[in-house]
């Protein structure tokens, strides 16, 4: 009997549960850019040898940190099932509409009012895009109008609002509360790219490890079943676009940090990046799938390829045409690998 026992018991712990494997897969599916990073260092090392130099990667890295916040905050968005537009448009109008409030309009020529304390710059750049997150939560999520149109529409009136009080100009002579975080260096390294990769290290945590994360990926894979499981979809989906906007509005508070400056058309056109390093990073358009990490490979062999084509003496108008052609290259791919149509 017990030679039966330990028979039959053999096969089952040998046999990898559903969840284990799902997680290899998952992790292999982490590392499926891995190897598409390597080569494009080996490239952009062939094509010029400053490209693997410390200072150049460096470069790359600051120039990745601040669009990276965007991408963390679109994934995690993603994840749930829902879309925001709006956050290439949070990422100009937040520190722009702070920093119409604290410059001195003698210093920068009629330009700002002046009535808000340099001290409170940062919290309330974080607060603006909250707010906006939470606006576009009300809209989404409590009177159920759709993700797509109603960020859109957001898009449009933040940047319409940006351009308003700026008067189409640039925002200049910024107090030191807002430009420090995107010049300042921490250990030899630019504060924004360790705020950055912090923030990652806690997305991958949060998403990997926690409740509300698997409570996320959860709600996009299937909102009803996760609202039948007990989940609080409404909360959950409204504190995301919360998190999204505050992240959105700190990635603009560090550029505009990094050029001292808040031009009327900061984020322009940012939301095509942010989709490129999303899609080919493995984010689903469908919700549900993706990871954090995933992302983060995505932004950077999309900023290392735009830093080759650099170094190559590529024009920098090509960029818009590389960052729409990735899109579509990694829908193609995730359509022949995954077997599953996109809608």
């Amino acid at each position: 009997m017990s030679d039966t026992l330990s028979t039959n018991a053999a096969p089952a712990a040998a046999a990898p549960s559903p969840q284990r494997r799902g997680l290899a897969i998952a992790r292999l599916r982490d590392l499926a850019l891995v190897p598409a990073i390597i080569a494009v260092a080996i490239v952009g090392f062939v094509v010029n040898p400053v490209f693997l130099q410390p200072d150049n990667i460096v470069n790359v890295l600051q120039s990745m940190s601040e669009i990276s916040i965007v991408v963390l905050a679109e994934t995690v968005v993603l994840i749930a099932g829902k879309m925001d537009l709006s956050l290439e448009s949070t990422f100009g109008l937040a520190p722009g509409l702070v920093a119409w409030l604290v410059v001195d309009p003698a210093v920068t020529h009629g330009l700002g009012l002046h009535v808000l304390p340099p001290a409170w710059a940062v919290p309330a750049v974080l607060l603006t895009g909250a707010l906006i997150g939470a606006f576009n939560g009300l809209l989404i999520v409590r009177f159920g109008l759709n993700g797509f149109v109603v960020t859109l529409g957001m898009l449009i009136v933040l940047r319409g609002l940006l351009t308003g009080i700026s008067g189409g100009k640039t925002f200049f002579a910024l107090p030191a509360s807002m430009t420090y975080l995107g010049s300042a260096k921490w250990l030899g390294m630019p504060a924004a790219v360790w705020l950055s990769l912090a923030l990652f290290g806690a997305g991958i945590v949060v998403l990997g490890f926690t409740r509300p994360g698997r409570a996320l990926y959860a709600i996009g894979g299937n909102a009803d079943a996760a609202r039948a499981a007990g989940i609080r979809t409404d909360r959950v989906l409204w504190l995301t676009l919360v998190v999204a906007g505050v992240l959105a509005a700190l990635a603009g508070l560090l550029i505009s940090g990094r050029l001292a400056s808040v031009p009327a058309a900061q984020g322009s056109g940012a939301i095509f990046q942010v989709f490129a390093a999303a899609v080919i990073g493995g984010v689903s358009l469908n919700g549900g799938k993706g990871t954090v990490f995933g992302a983060f490979t995505g932004v950077l062999l999309l900023f290392m390829i735009i830093n080759v084509l650099t170094l190559a003496g590529v024009p920098a108008q090509w960029t818009n045409f590389l960052n729409g052609a990735v899109i579509l290259v990694a829908l193609v791919l995730s359509r022949v690998t995954g077997g599953k149509a996109q809608t």
